[in-house]
């Protein structure tokens, strides 16, 4: 704010004591100037239309991201309570919590409001009138729920028929608009409808429709139906009783008001599970309060919207934008003072005929302004036509709306500060000019100590762009080393099909399967809760042989004998357990074998595990380690045992390189085997992938500002080396009358710019280290930082900088030596 009052009020000086004809000469002789340097004016203007497009894109990046569920009156007062728990390897987080637990807060809270929620991940969706029994099929990725009236209130929807008592009804369900107009045609249609989830045994009517819930937040609610109706029927089976087993599905959010201490309550958290839970006593899990502000940014918990950006990303993206604004205003200044001293004697005429250096100054700052202004326009124009293509870099689902009163008022003060950070300078220097030395043309910049300021510039531009060449080349060897590292199973040529867990698709699963392998690009197929690698999360406690319960959880894959096969785990010790529709015998990891104390994985062969309230079993085998999440997070302790009921996935073996045929062909077969359910396939390593989404944003990020960077550099390195030529005009014309070649000439001005990137280097390396270092942290599994990387860096900016240095150099070098020697 002081720098634009300051350039304001210069102006406003200027105005009161010459009036508006002198603004309108200054604007006349502006409009000349930059019209007589057209080249110097076009490369000030792309480079800045670019920056400013940079940052006004930033801007509305951040701006949506920092909106989520902001629409919420109570957004400050809503918490989340969460799971932690703790073993020897650290702490684990997730958003789930044990399904008795809600009774006891209420009991031990009645003054605050909770509403506990159930999120069912997936599923199809029969619609149809009554009476009607044949109806239209959709599958629902997010947006399921069952929830309690208190979750509806709480999260204010907006009910444009019925309201939030159709919740107590075990029967009735209510819609979002969009998705009633989507099943029936017209929302008001739906109601008195019927829908049909998952191909449950029982019907649900729609007695309710309420507003779509905005796409900035993460809480996408769809479907809402009974908690009590989940309660009630359950065909899943979930252990509503059980304390021991935990999923992520279930959630439990509630209200403090403002001004009540949350600190009791959090403490109170603390040792909830110690005081009813008495399978806890040792403590080994805790509950936490989660804000409501937090949860769209905390990636150690998961969230319903599954869309997380940390803050960490966005204060980065933020820097990045900073960043490039700062190159686009020293390439500004570089290229504004190389033509300062060619305008010298100008700027003498005009002190002898009485111009003062105040209105010098504020001739600069007009044409400044024009080129910051045109720049400003540009940067609208490239804003706008890029904007689609950034919806899917940053994956912001909303619409990032440009022409808003906060983006041009964004917009308008960016342009203003860029005015007054590019103009202050030059317009410093041309105002110091004296008279006599610059009608002479002898005019010598100062310095800033011994080097120049635009030097000094120049080096923090090369500065910044050699730490995008790092902060790129860390990245892409890191997401590189994700895509091929060794996670323990094949994950390529795995389709995998999602399934309803009901009595109807149980009795079809031996048909389907023996259908499916007769084809011969299948090879291997398997039924399980989910594959190894999924974002599902099931943890229980357990104990091991005749030990007490551990003080660590155990992750839980339910899977039929052919997973080993189909995903090709490696056993380090016994052997898979035989085919069973229920748990006789069990398979656990390396980890939990090692967890338990075990050095040799055949010491735990034949022990006794009981997980949960379940009766003992043996462990049969012991497969090594496989990464059942991403390469974020260390690899949990987990047990595999067959449970026909929870077998939700097809995980299917093929031996094509035809996968999209082979899909197709496959889905015929689907339609025939379960004519009543929606057929939904993915790829394995494509769902893997989408893991890292966060990373690979980030990675394309870096790449195009590291592109930006180097294109604002090679401005920059563009401007000095034509200050420097008008410089050494003489000096180049008695070299080569002297004798000089071309390629001395041209060293001549290389050999400093190459000093120049040294010293850029030797600022760069320790810090882009640092950050790729603490970024790097996030990953239980990743690469070294090898020298490798930084010499990749000065081998990319001495290259370019040599490229455009020597296209100016050279064509000084070819100059005629008689008209640089008339230089004066």
């Amino acid at each position: 704010m002081p720098t634009l009052c300051f350039s304001v009020g210069m102006v406003v000086e200027i105005f009161n004591k010459t009036g508006i004809f002198m603004l309108q000469t200054f604007l006349k002789t502006a409009l000349r100037n930059l019209l007589k340097n057209k080249k110097h004016a076009l490369l000030n203007v792309l480079g800045l239309s670019v920056a400013l497009a940079a940052c006004i894109i930033v801007f509305l990046v951040i701006r949506y991201e920092t909106s989520y569920d902001k629409h919420l009156k109570n957004y400050k007062n809503i918490y989340e309570v969460v799971t932690k728990d703790i073993d020897e390897s650290g702490e684990n987080y997730t958003v789930g919590i044990p399904f008795p637990a809600i009774k006891f807060l209420r009991q031990d809270f009645p003054q605050y409001q909770f509403a506990q929620i159930m999120v069912n991940y997936g599923g199809q969706v029969t619609a149809r009138a009554e009476g009607q029994p044949v109806g239209k099929k959709f599958y629902e990725r997010t947006g399921t729920f069952y929830a309690e009236p208190a979750a509806a209130k709480m999260f204010e929807l907006k009910f444009l028929s019925g309201d939030e008592k159709v919740l107590d009804d075990v029967n009735s369900v209510a819609l979002s608009q969009s998705t009633a107009e989507k099943y029936f045609g017209n929302w008001k249609d739906a109601v008195g409808k019927r829908i049909n989830t998952d191909n449950a045994q029982y019907d649900l009517q729609v007695a309710a429709i309420f507003e779509d819930v905005p796409e900035n937040s993460d809480f996408p609610f769809k479907i809402i139906s009974s908690y009590k109706g989940f309660e009630t029927h359950n065909e899943a089976g979930w252990p509503l009783d059980d304390w021991g087993a935990n999923s992520s599905n279930h959630q439990i959010y509630m209200v403090i008001p403002p001004g009540a201490n949350t600190a009791t309550f959090e403490q109170y958290l603390t040792q909830f599970e110690k005081k009813y839970n008495k399978n806890n006593i040792d403590a080994k899990r805790t509950h936490f309060l989660q804000p409501l502000s937090n949860i769209h940014f905390d990636d150690r918990l998961s969230n319903n919207g599954q869309h997380i950006t940390t803050k960490r990303s966005l204060y980065t993206l933020a820097f990045v934008g900073l960043l490039v604004i700062l190159m686009a205003c020293i390439n500004f200044i570089n290229l504004s003072t190389a033509l300062a001293v060619t305008r010298s004697k100008e700027v003498g005429i005009r002190k002898v005929m009485g111009s003062s250096r105040t209105q010098l100054r504020v001739q600069v700052f007009f044409e400044t302004a024009l080129v910051v202004g045109s720049a400003a326009c540009i940067a609208l124009i490239i804003s706008y036509i890029a904007l689609p293509y950034v919806k899917n870099v940053f994956a912001a689902q909303g619409k990032l709306n440009l022409f808003t009163i906060d983006s041009l008022l964004f917009l308008l003060v960016i342009t203003l500060v860029t005015i007054f950070l590019s103009g202050v300078y030059p317009a410093f220097i041309m105002g110091k000019f004296k008279p006599v030395e610059a009608i002479k043309n002898k005019i010598n910049t100062s310095r800033v100590g011994s080097i120049s300021l635009r030097r000094a510039l120049v080096v923090l531009q090369f500065a910044f762009s050699q730490i995008f060449i790092i902060a790129t080349v860390i990245a892409v060897s890191q997401m590189n080393f994700i895509r091929n590292a060794d996670l323990g199973f094949t994950k390529e040529a795995i389709l995998t099909i999602q399934m309803n867990a009901d009595s109807v698709t149980r009795s079809r699963l031996n048909a389907f399967k023996d259908e499916l392998l007769k084809r011969n690009d299948v090879k291997q197929v398997s039924f399980s809760f989910d594959a190894p690698s999924s974002q599902n999360s099931w943890a229980s406690n357990f104990a091991f042989d005749k030990m007490e319960d551990k003080k660590f959880s155990v992750n839980l894959k339910m899977a039929d004998e052919n997973y080993i096969k189909t995903y090709d785990l490696k056993l380090a010790a016994g052997r898979f357990y035989n085919m069973s529709d229920t748990a006789r015998e069990y398979v656990v990891n390396e980890t939990l074998v090692k967890k338990c104390g075990f050095n040799n994985p055949k010491d735990a062969l034949g022990k006794m595990l009981r997980l949960g309230g379940r009766r003992p079993m043996e462990v049969v085998g012991v497969v090594k380690d496989f990464k059942q999440q991403s390469l974020r997070e260390a690899v949990l302790p987990i047990a595999i045992y067959p449970s026909k009921r929870w077998y939700q996935t097809a995980g299917i073996k093929l031996s094509t390189n035809n996968l999209v045929k082979s899909n197709t062909e496959i889905q015929q077969l689907w339609d025939k085997t379960f004519p009543e359910y929606v057929y939904q396939s993915s790829f394995l390593d494509d769902n893997i992938n989408e893991y890292y989404q966060q990373e690979q944003r980030l990675s394309l990020m870096y790449k195009i500002y590291a592109a930006l960077a180097i294109f604002i550099s090679c401005l920059g390195l563009y401007g000095l080396i034509s200050f420097m030529v008008v410089q050494k005009t003489k000096e180049v014309g008695i070299r080569k009358v002297l004798g000089a070649s071309v390629q001395s000439i041209m060293y001549l001005f290389s050999k400093e710019f190459t000093v120049l990137i040294a010293i850029a280097f030797v600022l760069a390396a320790p810090a882009a280290w640092y950050l790729m270092h603490s970024w790097l942290k996030d990953f239980a599994y990743r690469i070294e930082i090898g020298a490798g990387v930084f010499a990749i860096a000065i081998a990319v900016s001495v290259i370019i900088a040599w490229i455009t240095v020597g296209y100016k150099s050279l064509r000084a070098a070819l100059a005629n030596p008689v008209k640089s020697l008339r230089t004066e």
